[in-house]
């Protein structure tokens, strides 16, 4: 399933088993697409679905929050690379764009810019999503990575679409998978025991 236009901003996701359990949803995987290229693992058995699914409600509900002072202007490259180095760089720098680093990092968790990684498994391929309201846009910022390393600049995306599209399109995702989790038989899925990589809130 593809909502949206995966030349400029889309998400796809697959579910390959339906669970009973919210709290896994489903086993399947969930892409997102910016500007021609894709971000996530695709293949059948990726990631459960659930932080997927509960992180596009999330970014609903907190419209307009995900805000950053150089949002607007900086580049992409610079805005990739001041991350990448503050959140897990092994020597940062004591402030990014005016801004000292610990209060960098906290703003960049409270106001979640980072929708990917989500919390599981959909993006262990080194996939970032970052996510910026800016006045009446949403900038989408994406790129790959090693796990600890710098930014690869041939798979970085900048994308700047209407916020209502953007908030459009994650609800008509959330409606479409919720309706085709719900029309799916159910398994009762791993128990909390079972050797599983997955958020078992």
């Amino acid at each position: 399933m593809i909502i949206g236009d995966p030349s400029n901003f889309a998400i796809e996701s697959s579910i390959t088993e339906a669970y009973e359990r919210l709290s896994l949803r489903a086993l399947g995987f969930f892409v997102i697409h910016v500007g021609g290229f894709s971000y996530g693992k695709r293949s059948a058995d990726s990631t459960m679905l659930a932080c997927s699914f509960d992180e596009v409600g999330g970014r609903i509900a907190m419209r307009g929050s995900h805000t950053m002072p150089f949002a607007a202007e900086a580049g992409a490259e610079h805005i990739a690379g001041a991350f990448r180095n503050a959140m897990y760089g092994e020597e940062p720098q004591d402030s990014y764009f005016g801004i000292p680093l610990l209060q960098f990092r906290e703003m960049i968790h409270s106001k979640r810019i980072v929708w990917a990684p989500d919390g599981d498994e959909a993006f262990d391929d080194g996939s970032y999503v970052l996510h910026f309201d800016v006045e009446d846009h949403v900038r989408l910022i994406a790129f790959k990575s090693t796990p600890y390393g710098p930014y690869d600049p041939s798979t970085i995306r900048d994308v700047r679409l209407a916020a209502d599209d953007f908030y459009s399109l994650l609800r008509e995702w959330q409606y479409a998978f919720e309706n085709e989790w719900a029309k799916l038989p159910k398994a009762a899925g791993p128990s909390q025991g079972d050797d599983l990589n997955v958020d078992l809130r």
